[in-house]
């Protein structure tokens, strides 16, 4: 080999050096770990340059000023190293960085004003000068050395203890570093009087080739392609085979290395063309299964829209994804509209415990959807270090507790229906672009298909209560005939057990065994009770039969006392009003209102069966000692010729986020569905405000009670 290979390639690799340092911080100027690449890019593209520069020179005192700028860089290559490795693996060394700091300020000192580390330089072998090594000079090899084996281990450990994204990163990098220092070790060799095997310098140009490789395909930084194609190629081929042409016939004139240098630009400029065909066929060959997969999601997102079921089609999602993909874990969070939450809904994974649910002003939830594009951890976590954002840091941090490495938004117009949550590949790939792009159409059409099931449920739930509802009028409205059917046969059994009375009273027992009168006693005490059983059951009867009727008899002035007496009469059966309170908070001279006695005895008959349920549900939950639940109405006359009537209770309470639909139909704030229709506040608005021209409105605190304040016309006169 002569001169001019080693002086081109010196320039093809100092050029790729500084390029491929400038990309990387140019998309990400404040990222500390692009940075520090930078700084070890450059240094190495200096080392290079001036290493060229002083091979090339034709004087010994221009070659010697390169040879101490040589060595000024490769002292400087060590600390940036290790700065970048230190980042990358994420292991704090700035007590080894600080004292590395000071060994090369040393050294730097040395290179400039002594002779104990480059003593001259002279001709060796086909270099018109080289480096002749001082006293103190095998110590700076012996630093290079250390730090570079030290970094290579380092990268080792932490590969072994990565997986996934964070592997392959690791691995590209280890292997950069490998080739790339064993190339450039071999520009020591002369300095030492043996030559450089002319194959090993290119490992230089294939270190900073590999990193580029890692930093495009796995996301070694935040860099994405800075420029277009053509921009690209433009640049690059400019100065990579500009400036052979420009130093050839600036130094070397007219003469016939322009023949070797003109193949190997035309073979340069062939190259792009030839490897995109090669990549593309590879890329055919090693991806076909990402594509298998990928078509298999778009088809299964147009079927998910004929799915009725929620935790079917749910199951079914997660099933397709993990199988068809193959990752490790995946989850489905939905919105609640009851709790205003994100609540895990279904959950694959192997041996995880991710977190039930999000609160939606979380920034997780803020985020997907303000920006409704997919978050990946990795990309999350080093923005997060880089900048020390507190939005990154919240994201990340989030993402962790998910043990998330990708969240796809589930949208639906501008509303975020839930989200998915993917773990890796078990296959330790990246998830590429037309992964994502796959990923966030089968989640627009989860979102249809979600929506869609939901709402066949609440219809299916509707059509129940309504069904249930139907039931209820219509024994509502056989209430009379029961009734007359039932009194007949407690009549019956009065005269049954007063006949049978009356003929043991007049029975002598005076000659029967004592066992004998003490059987008759029994007898009779128990047909007693029956008779009185039989009296409370006609009684109960008259109290449904009296609140089943309707208002037919039309308007009247009331007291509040006939309506809360009616009310009491027919919840007694219901409830045990022996454990709460009625405090009756109002005077017996409270004006009379206007309006129907039955429809308004059903009202308040709701207030106070309510009511019992919220107090014995705060009995319950919140395990209060010497609580009793206490029920107040209250009653004050209003400007206007109204009646202000306040029913108050200490129960649970009802929830913020249930507030606005209260006197919504079928909806129940009630524990058990068991235990409530969710018709009864909806029915109570209509009577008070459509039948008895009145007004409702109500409070609530959650965990103190509820109050209805009720306003009624007065009574004329």
């Amino acid at each position: 080999m002569n001169l001019s290979y080693y002086i081109t390639t010196g320039l093809i690799t100092s050029t790729t050096s500084f390029l491929i340092g400038f990309f990387a911080v140019f998309k990400n100027k404040k990222g500390f770990l692009n940075k520090a690449f930078l700084f070890y890019c450059f240094s190495i593209g200096f080392w290079v340059f001036a290493w060229t520069m002083m091979i090339s020179a034709k004087d010994s005192s221009v070659s010697m000023f390169w040879n101490r700028m040589v060595h000024s860089a490769a002292i400087l290559i060590p600390i940036f190293l290790l700065h970048f490795i230190s980042i990358i693996t994420e292991i704090q060394k700035k007590r080894t960085i600080r004292i590395l700091y000071i060994i090369s300020f040393f050294f730097l000192f040395l290179a400039w004003q002594s002779n104990l580390f480059l003593l001259k330089v002279k001709p060796k072998f086909i270099f018109n000068f080289y480096s002749e090594p001082g006293l103190l000079y095998p110590i700076h090899l012996f630093v290079m050395v250390l730090v570079t084996v030290y970094c290579v281990v380092k990268l080792f450990e932490t590969y072994k203890l990565s997986q996934g994204l964070k592997r392959n990163q690791l691995k590209y990098l280890m292997v950069a570093l490998v080739i790339g220092y064993v190339g450039g070790f071999t520009a020591y060799l002369p300095v030492y009087n043996i030559p450089i095997p002319f194959w090993t310098f290119y490992g230089i140009s294939v270190c900073v080739i590999v990193v580029a490789y890692a930093i495009l395909r796995y996301r070694l930084m935040d860099i994405r392609v800075a420029i277009t194609r053509a921009g690209s190629f433009i640049i690059v081929y400019t100065l990579v085979l500009g400036i052979p042409f420009w130093i050839g016939f600036k130094f070397l004139g007219r003469g016939l290395w322009i023949i070797p240098v003109s193949v190997t630009a035309f073979l340069a400029t062939l190259g792009p063309f030839i490897y995109l065909y090669v990549d593309r066929k590879a890329e055919d060959r090693l991806l076909k299964e990402q594509r298998r997969y990928q078509e298999s999601l778009k088809q299964a997102s147009i079927g998910m829209t004929r799915i009725r079921d929620l935790k079917r089609l749910l199951d079914l999602i997660t099933h397709i994804v993990t199988k068809t993909v193959r990752i490790s874990f995946a989850a489905i969070y939905l919105h609640s509209a009851e709790t205003n939450e994100y609540v895990l809904q279904v959950s694959r994974d192997k041996g995880r415990t991710p977190i039930p649910k999000l609160v939606s002003d979380n920034p997780l939830i803020a985020w997907i959807t303000t920006k409704r594009d997919p978050l990946i951890y990795e990309e999350v976590k080093r923005v997060a270090q880089d900048t020390y954002n507190s939005t990154y840091r919240h994201l990340e941090e989030n993402m962790r507790l998910l043990t998330a490495t990708v969240i796809i938004p589930c949208l639906l117009d501008n509303r975020l229906v839930g989200f998915f949550v993917l773990g890796e590949k078990l296959s330790g790939q990246i998830y590429t672009p037309e992964d994502l792009n796959v990923f966030q159409v089968l989640a627009s059409q989860a979102a249809l298909a979600i929506e869609n099931a939901q709402f066949y449920e609440e219809a299916k739930e509707m059509h129940e209560q309504v069904a249930q509802a139907e039931k209820m009028a219509t024994v509502g409205t056989m209430a009379d005939g029961l009734s007359h059917q039932i009194n007949n046969r407690f009549y019956a059994l009065s005269l049954i057990a007063g006949d049978t009375v009356d003929t043991i009273k007049l029975t002598d027992t005076s000659k029967c065994a004592p066992e004998i009168k003490e059987m008759l006693n029994q007898i009779n005490h128990a047909l007693e009770r029956i008779q009185a059983n039989v009296i409370q059951g006609g009684e109960v009867v008259k109290g449904i039969l009296k609140y089943t009727r309707k208002g037919d008899e039309g308007f009247e002035a009331l007291t509040i006392d006939q309506v809360l007496d009616g009310a009491l009469d027919m919840v007694q059966y219901k409830i045990k009003l022996s454990e709460i309170d009625i405090v009756r908070n109002y005077s017996k001279d409270t004006p009379k209102i206007k309006g129907n006695l039955v429809q308004l005895q059903e009202a308040f008959f709701n207030f106070i069966d309510n009511a019992y349920d919220a107090m014995v549900e705060r009995r319950g939950l919140l395990k209060e000692e010497d609580y009793r639940g206490k029920i107040t109405i209250s009653a004050q006359p209003r400007i206007g010729g109204k009646l202000e009537i306040t029913v108050q209770d200490n129960g649970m309470g009802i929830k913020d986020n249930s507030l606005k639909r209260v006197f919504t139909p079928f909806f129940t704030t009630k524990a058990s569905s068991h235990k409530g229709t969710g018709l009864g506040l909806y029915v109570i608005k209509r009577i008070i405000e459509e039948n008895n021209q009145g007004k409702i409105r109500f409070a609530s605190e959650y965990g103190q009670g509820t109050s209805f304040v009720i306003e009624l016309p007065l009574a004329q006169g």
